[in-house]
Parts: structure tokens; sequence; C-alpha cells
């Protein structure tokens, strides 16, 4: 079986550390064209040194290169809003799009949590890195649970691996990862927060989650959280448990308040995470960067697994 060519619009940091995956560690993608709408940036630069095709004349440059009729799967890497418009000339062309940015027109996806469900879509969204690093363990513990009445996240990254789509997007960012926690995690109210950490040396991504839920014993949790996190350890191999999972009963005489759900009580875990980056392209404490391309190119190599069997 032939490789699939790919498009990767967005020559920033996500667009330039996923065109090295695709090109270094893919199974099933080729390497089509590198598009931005920056004459002089670096990753236009890298892919040109690396024999990739480029265009700085972002998507409608794309559409009028010849390289466009073998284009089967375009990856977006730009920004919520320039997504609408990439995404109406990709639908009209017949091509499936994976979205790396906050827009969400297409359905939430989590490679270990719901991936095989989206195999004939159009067009995915990968949520967002803090998504894509807390949301598999929502659902590690929703697996186990009768109920996850709320789920927590806090995502801490270097400010030094935020570029300008990042930055331009932080809103969408937390909204995004709450929905997400919701319905892809299964937690019936998602909070998402995300910080950008000044320290110098940077610090390698660290995401917190909080859950409270019903129906499991703190042992099944942990047990359904390591089991997840060995899942993700196969196409994100620096993730990992920073610590030991900790947790508090609650009891019915001592509920918490959970506003708009009323009080509750159950277990609340806590877990630590750490994603280091498998640097690529960034230094290794960018793994938010690392874990988006990784998530995005695990689910474009399944795409194409997929349509080879029928």
């Amino acid at each position: 079986m032939g490789k699939t060519k790919v498009a990767i619009l967005g020559s920033g940091n996500i667009g330039t550390d996923l065109m090295i995956k695709v090109m270094r560690h893919s199974k099933h993608l080729e390497m089509g064209v590198l598009v931005g709408i920056d004459p002089e940036s670096d990753g236009l630069a890298r892919a040109k040194r690396m024999g990739v095709s480029t265009t700085d004349k972002g998507i409608d440059g794309l559409k009028a290169m010849p390289e466009w009729n073998d284009i089967r799967i375009v990856f977006d890497a730009t920004s919520a809003g320039t997504h609408h418009h990439n995404w109406a000339v990709c639908k009209a062309a017949g091509k499936q799009m994976i979205d790396l940015t906050p827009a969400a027109i297409g359905p939430y996806t989590i490679p270990v949590v719901n991936m095989e469900a989206h195999l004939d879509q159009p067009n995915v969204n990968m949520v967002s890195c803090g998504g894509q690093a807390t949301i598999p363990i929502v659902h590690a513990v929703r697996r186990v649970s009768t109920a996850v009445p709320y789920a927590e996240i806090v995502a801490s990254i270097s400010s030094k691996s935020a570029g300008p789509g990042t930055r331009a997007n932080i809103d969408e960012f937390t909204e995004t990862t709450a929905r997400g926690i919701e319905s892809v995690g299964g937690a019936k109210r998602g909070k998402a927060i995300i910080i950008l950490n000044p320290a110098d040396p940077p610090l390698i991504m660290r995401d917190t989650v909080f859950t409270l839920s019903q129906g499991a014993e703190p042992e099944q949790i942990e047990e359904s959280i390591t089991r997840m996190v060995e899942e993700v350890r196969v196409y994100v191999p620096g993730y990992r448990l920073k610590q030991k999972v900790q947790f508090e009963r609650i009891g019915h005489n001592n509920p918490v308040h959970i506003p708009g759900l009323g009080e509750f009580s159950g277990v609340r875990s806590s877990v630590f995470l750490e994603v280091e980056g498998a640097a690529h392209y960034l230094p290794a404490y960018a793994g938010n960067l690392d874990i988006m391309t990784s998530a995005a190119l695990a689910t474009a190599d399944r795409w194409v697994e997929a349509k080879a069997k029928g």
C-alpha cells in the first residue's frame, strides 16, 4: 500500500513539529506540502531544506499547486478563526481534515478514548493540548464509576512553548477543553484552566486533574488511571504520572457543594501528570505541542489503516 499524501496548514511550532513527525515516524503518511503565510518563517525554510514543497499563500496557494490533487488528508495548525475558511475549501474538494485549532467544527477526538468512533468523519477536532493530556484521565475515572459530577483540569505550560497561535486562542482553549471534559471525558460539569509559566529555565508541561466521582473505590480508579497512562504512552512516550494518584473520601455528613449541581459525596481524585516532548523540532519542555502533534499523527495513521481494510 502506497503512502497517503498530506498537507499541513500552518508553518509555526505545531505545524513544523508535525511535519517532522510525519516524515520520521508515520506508518502510512507522506508529506505533500507545508503551508504558511509568512515567507520568512523558520518552518517554511526548514521544509524547503528537507525537500518538502511549500507555499506562503495559505490554503488558496495550496489549492493552486499541482500537489493539491494528490493530497488526501489536511492538518490545520493555524487558528480557530482561519479554520472555517480552510475547512470550506477542503470540504468542497473532498479532503479529510484533522483540526488542531480550537474551532471544533468536527467532533472532539482523543485517540485512546473515541478515535474508533470517528474513522469516517470528514473533519475531527483534536480539542487542545490540555484536553489531549487530561481528558483520557477523566475518562479513566468515568469508565469505572457510575458518575463523575465534576472534573477540573489545570494545564501549565512554558511561556516559551506558547506561540502566537496558542496565545491568540486562550479563551477558545478553556472553552473547548471544558466541553471536551464533558462530552468525551464523561464528566457532568467540566472546567479548564491554562497557565503560561515564565520560569527560566523552562518547565516541562504539567497537568493536574481533579475529579469528583461516585460508584468506584480508589483502588479501581487508580488501576484504571494507570492503565490509561500506558495507553497514551503508546503514541506519546513522554506522558507519565508525576506521583501516585491521591484520594479523599467525601462523606454524606460533610458534602461538597458544586454550583449548579448541588451537594456531592463520594471520592475526590487528584492526578498529577508530566508531558515531556520528543524534541523533534522544539525542546523537550514543549510537551504541550508534542502531545497535540502525536495525537493528530496517530489519528491520521489510523484513518488510513481503516480505509485500507475497507
